[in-house]
């Protein structure tokens, strides 16, 4: 009679073999079926039972919008310099809109499926990737909204190749970030919930740390003036998110407003508010994103196999 232990003994112990172990994001791409079925599950099911539905996805936007607008727009002149001001306020709503959606959700992924990663073994990530994924379906009616408000201001007479490839180059990297941030913070929280609590204070200063309500000129200035040295400068624009609003600054706010002061006749200092070497930190700010994303699936690979006890 064969012994059992020699028949375990002749398996390969490969990364299936692991109890909740995986070969990482690869996975994914193999049980895209089941991403498929997570993204659908996702979308359909946010605004189910919902009056306004999909309306949702306009309205919480456009109240960002008129608040920021008003009150440092208005009463605090925060549009100083920036001809044009409500596309460029709106074009960096969207994209941290997107960050943030993105990050939140894939940081509660794992714990929020815990009924799944208990019972049956899947690769993980498919949580993460699919709370991205469905963050960027959720992110394209906002899109819509900012491109129709682009149009009617003139948007396609000035549009270019490189506005075009500053759209999806802004969409890469913010999600690629957000995504590789998901994994790690998803993979901590499981253990230590005190890391829902860390993404929330890092989105509440998301928005402030880059330039959607005021200009980068303005950190220039402030860096100038305290004395404080140039690298921090450069470090606040090699920072992702930075570097995908001012993507966005330049593909829809740069052609709308050309399009919009070459009418008035105006000549004035809207060029400013595009930061310099805009295609080099392009390139950086996504090796960036990477790097992120391989230390959060380091990371998530780490921690990934005691997930079900820790559940």
């Amino acid at each position: 009679m064969t012994d059992t232990r020699d028949l375990f003994a002749a398996v390969p112990r490969t990364e299936f073999t692991t109890p909740g172990k995986s070969r990482g994001l690869i996975d994914v791409v193999r049980w895209r079926y089941l991403l498929i079925l997570l993204v659908r599950t996702g979308v359909t099911t946010r605004y189910r039972n919902s009056v306004l539905g999909w309306t949702w996805s306009y309205v919480r936007p456009a109240a960002q919008f008129l608040v920021f607008w008003v009150v440092l727009g208005l009463f605090m002149k925060l549009d100083h310099g920036i001809p044009n001001y409500a596309v460029y306020l709106f074009a960096g709503i969207v994209v941290i809109n997107l960050f943030s959606e993105a990050f939140k959700n894939a940081t509660t992924s794992i714990v929020g499926n815990a009924p799944l990663v208990r019972k049956v073994f899947l690769p993980r990530q498919l949580f993460a990737v699919s709370a991205v994924i469905v963050a960027f379906v959720h992110f394209l009616p906002q899109v819509g909204l900012l491109l129709v408000v682009c149009l009617l201001l003139g948007w396609a007479a000035h549009l270019s190749i490189l506005s075009v490839l500053a759209i999806f180059a802004a969409m890469i990297i913010v999600m690629l970030f957000a995504l590789g941030l998901g994994l790690f913070f998803g993979a901590v929280n499981v253990r230590y919930r005190d890391a829902e609590n860390i993404v929330e204070l890092m989105l509440l200063l998301a928005t402030w740390a880059s330039p959607v309500l005021y200009s980068w000129a303005a950190v220039q200035d402030a860096v100038k003036t305290l004395g404080w040295p140039d690298w921090l400068l450069e470090m606040y624009l090699l920072n992702p998110i930075t570097q995908g609003v001012e993507l966005f600054h330049f593909a829809f706010w740069r052609p709308a407003t050309e399009g919009m002061i070459s009418a008035a006749g105006y000549v004035g200092p809207q060029l400013e508010a595009i930061p310099p070497g805009l295609g080099w930190n392009t390139l950086w700010t996504f090796l960036i994103a990477v790097g992120t994303l391989l230390l959060g699936q380091i990371v998530f690979r780490r921690l990934e196999g005691r997930f079900a006890q820790d559940l």
